[in-house]
C-alpha cells in the first residue's frame, strides 16, 4: 500500500485491475469503481465531491481517497473489500468522521458506514444489551433503549453525532467513564470483516482468532505482562493485546475495540447497556485554578460520582453564574429520585475541598452547563484574541492522582515553546482535552508543533500516562508510540496488526507503520496569499498588521466536530443544519460545504475554483438560515459563505431566474406597487399564474403571495396627516424601518407595530426617502447590487444617525442583514457600523424605550418559531419577557420554517423546504391546543404556514395590538406604564 501513502491528491499511482493487469492513472481508479459498482449495492461515488467530503475528520489532517463506497449491510462490506484487495487499495472504515487524531481519513477507497448501515437490530432489557450495526448514531441508542431505563453508558461530548462503530474503533469514553468505563467495558461481542475476506465473530476466549494471534500471544506473555502502563482508567494508545493475556480472560472483542479501523471492519456489535438512573443532579465546584481542581478530582472518586469534569475560566464565554474561582469541577449524582441524587450531591459538595460551589437540580440549568462542557472542543479553537488553536495534542492521560501535576508541568511546557492552551476534559480519569495555538500555516510553524509534540509525549510518559486517552493515536500520536512502550512492544503492534491484516490494506499509517505525525497537514494545501472577496470577514485572520479579511481563515473555522450533523427533531431548539436533517447528506451540513470549500481552494479535488459545480451543489440547498452562526462552537457563517461563492460564481455570468425575480425583490415590488390589484387577480388566474412562476424560476408547487393593496408607509403617511401629527407616541422616538416585506406584503405589522408603540407612549418615524437592508440582494450573491443598495440606504439614513435613536426593523431577516451583512459588506464605512448597532428588535424597542410598559394580558399559550435569523443573530430573550408579561406561555420550536426567503420559493426546493418544516415547525402546530396563539414574526415563516398548514400564525406586534383593542375597545390606545 506505500503507493497509496504517496498520494495526496490527483489519481491513484499503480494499481491492479480486476484482471490482474497492470494499469496506471484514471484507467485504474476506472477500473475500480466499475468493478465496485459491480459488486455493492450500496452507493459507489468517485466524484470529486464525494472525494473532497471525506478527505478530512475533526483533525489537523488530509488525506485524499479515491473514491466513497456506502455499504448497505455486511455482504456489501465483504464484496467491497474483495474488489479492493484485488485491486491492491486500501480502506478506511469512517463513521461520522468526528476522530480527532486522524483516524477516519485515509486514501484508497472510504467505506462510509452512516448511509444505510444504521439499524438497531434488537435490544433485550432483561440482558442488558443491544445489537447494532456500526453507523448507528449514539443518541439514537440511548434515546430507543431510554424507555427501560437503560442507556449506554460511553458518551463523548459529540453523541448527538458519532457513531457506534466510531466509537469501537476509538475506544471512546466520555464524561461518565469514571462510572461506566470506555467502549471496550461495555462491549461483548463484534461481528469483523478482514481485508483478507474472513467473516469473524469476536468474544471472549480465541473462537474467532486468525489464525497466528494464539502463538503471538503465547510467545510474548513476558512483554505483554510488563509492557504497559498500570493504574491509568484511560489506556487508549496502541493496541489492547493485553485483553488477549489468559489472566485478563482473553477478549478477542476488547482487543479490537481501539483498533483503529487497521485490523478489519465492524459490522455488527452487542454492547451491554447500563441502568440510567432516573434521576441526577449536578454540583458545580469552584477552585483557585486548573492544577487545584484537577488534584482535588481523584478525591472525589470514592464518592462514586457518574462524572467528575474539569473546566478552567477561559473557556466559559463571558458572564456565567458559576461558583466563585478560575475553575471548576462538575460533578453529576445519579439516584432513584431527586431528593436522592440531590443527597448525594451534597455530600460531596461538603467533601470537598473547594473556594464554592452549588448544586444544579433544575434539567435546564443542568443541560445548559453541560452544553458549555461539551462544546469545548469547539469554542477552543478560537482564542479570546481571535487567533486561532487546534487539536495537535488533544487527549493524553496520566493516573488521576498526577493530574495536578501534569498540568503545571504542561503548562510550563507550553510555556517555554512558545505556545498557548486551554486543558480541560475528564478530571477523574485524568484525561486532558486541549487546543494549542499552533502555527501549522509555517514551515516554522510545523517544526514547533512536531518538537513540542515529542516534548510533550516525553512528559506523558514520565507521569505514568498515556499518549491517548480517549481518540486513538491514529496521525497525530502513532509515531510517538515508541516513547510510551519502547521498540519491542511496538514491534510486536506491527506484529499484531500483521495476524489481522498481512496485506496491509485497513487503514494504513495508524498504529503500526506510521505516517509521521507532521505529514499530511491539512492546511499545507490551502493558499498563503489573502483572497479577493467582498466580505470583510473581520473576525477571521490577521497578518501584517490586518485585521480580518481572509476567507481561507473563514473556511479553516470548520474543525469537524459536526454538530451540524445532528439528526432530526430531537436537536433541540436550535436550528443547524435544517437541510442536514431534511436529506442526511453529509454535502448538505454545514461541515460537509466547508470542507468542499477547504477543497475548492486546495484546488487539488475541486478544481474549478470559484466556478465549480461541485460547491454550488452543495450550497443550493443552503437555506441561508444563519443558524451556524451561532449554533456552531466555532462560529462557521455559512450564509456569508454561500453569499460570496455565489458573488464569484456567477460574476460575468447569467444567473438563474430566481436571482434576477426575487434576488431583486424590492425593487420589482416596488415597481409593481400601483399596480396590485390588477396583479393579484392575474396571478389567481392559473394560466397566468403558471406562466409568472416559469419565469420567475419558482416552484410549481409555490402559491404567489398577494401584494398588499396600500403600502405600509403609504398608511403610515395618511395616519399622519389624519391625527395631525409628525409622529405617533409622546415622548420616547424610534426609527420604524419599513422592510420591503412588512411595505408590500404585510403591512398589517406595521401597523400593529405602531398601534403598540402608541400605546407604550414610543413614538415611530420613518427614514427618509427609500431604504432597503440589501437582504435579498445577499441571499443570492449579488453582492454588487446590495453594496449599491446599502450606499443608498447609508445616505439616506446619515441624517438621522446623529440622532442616536433605535432603529426599529419588524422583519427579522432584514434586521439581521442590516446588523450582520451591512457592516460585513462595507466595513469601509463607518456608518453602516452605526446603523448596525442602532437595531433593534420589536421586543428589543419596546423593552429600551418602555421598560415600565405593562402590555395587556392575552394569556394564551403559545406555539410557532422563533425566526432562525433572530435566533442566530439578534437573541429572542427581549421577546421571552414580553411574552411572558402578556401571559403568553410556552415555547416556540427551533429550526428553520423551510421557506427561508427565496429557498422555499426556487424551483426544485420545494420537497427539501416541506421537510424542513416538518422537522420541528409543523408538528408543534399540529400538537397545539385549541386556542393556542402561533407565532412567527419572520413574513417566510407565516407564508410557509400559510402555504402548508391553513396559516394563522401572526406577529407578536399584530397580537398585542389586538389584544389593546380588546383592552380598551378601540385601536391605538391603552395598556398602562408605571413610570408616567
Amino acid at each position: 500500500m506505500a503507493e497509496y501513502k504517496e498520494r495526496q491528491g490527483g489519481a491513484p499511482a499503480k494499481a491492479s485491475s480486476a484482471t490482474g493487469a497492470s494499469v496506471t492513472g484514471e484507467s485504474a481508479t476506472g477500473a475500480l469503481a466499475r468493478d465496485l459498482a459491480g459488486a455493492v449495492r450500496g452507493d459507489v461515488d468517485f466524484g470529486a465531491a464525494a472525494r473532497a467530503l471525506v478527505t478530512m475528520d475533526a483533525s489537523n489532517y488530509r488525506r485524499v481517497p479515491v473514491g466513497v463506497v456506502a455499504p448497505r449491510d455486511a455482504a456489501d462490506v465483504a464484496a467491497a473489500l474483495d474488489v479492493c484487495r484485488t485491486h491492491g487499495v486500501p480502506v478506511v472504515p469512517r463513521g461520522g468522521g468526528t476522530s480527532i487524531a486522524g483516524n477516519a481519513t485515509g486514501v484508497g477507497v472510504v467505506l462510509d458506514l452512516t448511509r444505510y448501515f444504521r439499524s438497531i437490530v434488537s435490544v433485550d432489557p432483561e440482558a442488558r444489551t443491544a445489537v447494532v450495526q456500526p453507523g448507528v448514531v449514539l443518541d439514537r441508542l440511548r434515546d430507543t433503549v431510554k424507555p427501560h431505563g437503560l442507556t449506554f453508558g460511553p458518551d463523548p461530548s459529540t453523541h448527538s453525532r458519532c457513531t457506534l462503530g466510531g466509537m469501537i474503533g476509538n475506544n471512546s469514553c466520555g464524561s461518565h467513564s469514571v462510572a461506566w468505563g470506555t467502549t471496550a467495558d461495555n462491549v461483548h461481542e463484534l461481528s469483523v470483516t478482514t481485508y483478507g475476506g474472513a467473516s469473524r465473530r469476536l468474544g471472549k476466549g480465541w473462537d474467532g482468532a486468525p489464525a497466528g494471534l494464539r502463538p503471538l500471544v503465547e510467545g510474548n506473555l513476558a512483554l505483554l505482562r510488563t509492557g504497559y502502563p498500570t493504574g491509568l482508567p484511560r489506556r487508549i494508545s496502541g493496541y489492547a493485546i493485553d485483553a488477549l493475556l489468559p489472566e485478563n480472560g482473553t477478549d478477542l472483542a476488547r482487543a479490537f475495540c481501539g483498533s483503529e479501523g487497521t485490523l478489519g471492519v465492524v459490522t455488527e456489535a452487542v454492547v451491554r447497556l447500563v441502568d440510567s438512573p432516573p434521576a441526577r443532579v449536578l454540583a458545580v465546584l469552584g477552585y483557585p485554578d486548573e492544577s487545584a481542581a484537577a488534584e482535588a478530582a481523584a478525591g472525589l472518586l470514592p464518592y462514586h460520582p457518574l462524572t467528575v469534569e474539569g473546566m478552567a475560566d477561559d473557556l466559559v464565554p463571558g458572564p456565567h453564574e458559576l461558583p466563585r474561582g478560575g475553575a471548576w469541577l462538575f460533578v453529576e449524582t445519579g439516584g432513584a429520585t431527586v431528593a436522592e441524587a440531590r443527597a448525594h450531591a451534597e455530600r460531596i459538595l461538603r467533601a470537598a475541598d473547594a473556594l464554592d460551589g452549588t448544586v444544579v437540580a433544575d434539567p435546564a440549568g443542568i443541560r445548559a452547563l453541560w452544553r458549555v462542557r461539551e462544546e469545548a472542543s469547539g469554542t477552543a479553537t478560537r482564542n479570546a484574541d481571535g487567533g486561532e488553536a487546534w487539536p495537535g495534542w488533544e487527549d493524553c492521560a496520566v493516573p488521576p492522582a498526577r493530574l495536578g501535576a501534569y498540568l503545571r508541568d504542561f503548562r510550563a511546557l507550553l510555556a517555554q515553546h512558545g505556545l498557548r492552551g486551554t486543558p480541560y476534559g475528564h478530571f477523574g480519569d485524568g484525561c486532558i482535552h486541549v487546543r494549542i495555538d499552533f502555527d501549522l500555516l509555517s514551515t516554522e510553524g510545523v517544526r514547533v508543533f512536531r518538537r513540542f509534540s515529542e516534548d510533550v509525549a516525553a512528559l506523558v510518559v514520565a507521569h505514568g500516562g498515556s499518549l491517548s486517552g480517549e481518540h486513538g493515536d491514529g496521525l497525530a500520536r502513532s509515531e510517538l508510540l515508541p516513547t510510551m512502550y519502547g521498540d519491542e512492544l511496538t514491534g510486536l503492534f506491527g506484529q499484531f496488526k500483521d495476524v489481522w491484516d498481512p496485506a496491509g490494506g485497513m487503514n494504513p499509517g495508524s498504529i503500526a507503520r506510521p505516517d509521521r505525525l507532521d505529514e499530511n497537514l491539512r492546511f499545507e494545501v490551502l493558499p498563503r496569499e489573502r483572497i479577493d472577496v467582498a466580505f470583510a470577514y473581520p473576525h477571521d485572520g490577521e497578518a501584517d498588521g490586518v485585521v480580518g479579511g481572509d476567507f481561507s481563515a473563514a473556511v479553516r473555522r470548520c474543525v469537524g466536530v459536526a454538530k451540524c450533523r445532528v439528526e432530526g427533531p430531537s436537536s433541540g431548539a436550535g436550528v443547524m443544519c435544517p437541510s442536514f436533517r431534511a436529506t442526511g447528506d453529509e454535502q448538505h451540513s454545514t461541515r460537509g460545504r466547508a470542507r468542499l470549500l477547504h477543497e475548492m481552494l486546495a484546488g487539488e479535488v475541486v478544481t474549478d475554483g470559484w466556478r465549480s459545480t461541485e460547491v454550488k451543489d452543495a450550497l443550493d440547498l443552503c437555506l441561508s438560515c444563519k443558524g451556524c452562526r451561532s449554533d456552531c462552537p466555532v462560529g462557521v457563517d455559512m450564509a456569508t459563505y454561500k453569499a460570496e461563492f455565489l458573488y464569484h460564481h456567477y460574476a460575468g455570468r447569467r444567473r438563474p431566474a430566481a436571482h434576477y425575480a426575487m434576488g431583486r425583490l424590492p425593487r420589482w415590488l416596488r415597481a409593481a406597487a400601483p399596480f396590485a390589484g390588477l396583479l393579484n387577480a392575474a396571478v389567481r388566474l392559473p394560466g397566468a399564474a403558471a406562466l409568472a412562476k416559469r419565469m420567475g424560476g419558482i416552484d410549481p408547487e409555490r402559491s404567489i403571495p398577494r401584494l398588499a393593496p396600500r403600502t405600509f408607509t403609504r398608511w403610515m403617511r395618511r395616519e399622519r396627516r389624519r391625527r395631525g401629527t409628525e409622529i405617533f407616541g409622546t415622548s420616547r422616538l424610534v426609527i420604524l424601518w419599513p422592510d420591503t416585506f412588512t411595505e408590500h406584503l404585510s403591512p398589517s405589522v406595521g401597523k400593529a407595530a405602531v398601534r403598540v408603540l402608541d400605546a407604550a407612549g414610543v413614538g415611530a418615524v420613518l427614514p427618509p426617502g427609500k431604504v432597503c437592508c440589501g437582504l435579498t440582494y445577499v441571499s443570492t450573491g449579488q453582492l454588487d447590487q446590495a453594496r449599491a443598495v446599502m450606499r443608498r440606504t447609508l445616505d439616506r439614513m446619515e441624517p438621522m444617525l446623529d440622532m442616536d435613536l433605535p432603529v426599529l426593523v419588524l422583519e427579522p431577516s432584514c434586521a439581521a442583514a442590516l446588523r450582520t451583512d451591512l457592516p460585513e459588506l462595507l466595513a469601509d464605512d463607518p456608518r453602516a457600523a452605526r446603523l448596525a448597532a442602532s437595531v433593534r428588535t420589536f421586543a428589543q424597542a419596546l423593552e429600551e424605550c418602555a421598560p415600565n410598559w405593562i402590555p395587556p394580558r392575552v394569556d394564551r399559550p403559545v406555539a410557532g418559531q422563533t425566526h432562525c435569523h433572530q435566533h442566530a443573530v439578534l437573541g429572542d430573550t427581549a421577546d421571552r419577557r414580553l411574552r411572558e408579561r402578556a401571559g403568553l406561555t410556552g415555547e416556540l420550536s427551533g429550526g428553520c420554517c423551510g421557506l427561508a426567503g427565496n429557498f422555499g420559493f426556487e424551483k426544485g426546493h420545494y420537497g427539501v423546504s416541506v421537510a424542513c418544516a416538518e422537522d420541528q415547525l409543523l408538528p408543534a402546530v399540529r400538537a397545539a391546543a385549541e386556542g393556542t396563539e402561533l407565532l412567527a414574526d419572520g413574513y417566510s415563516c407565516r407564508t410557509q404556514l400559510d402555504q402548508l398548514a391553513g396559516g394563522g400564525a401572526r406577529h407578536l406586534a399584530e397580537v398585542l395590538a389586538e389584544a389593546l383593542a380588546e383592552e380598551t375597545g378601540h385601536d391605538g390606545s391603552g395598556g398602562r406604564d408605571l413610570g408616567r
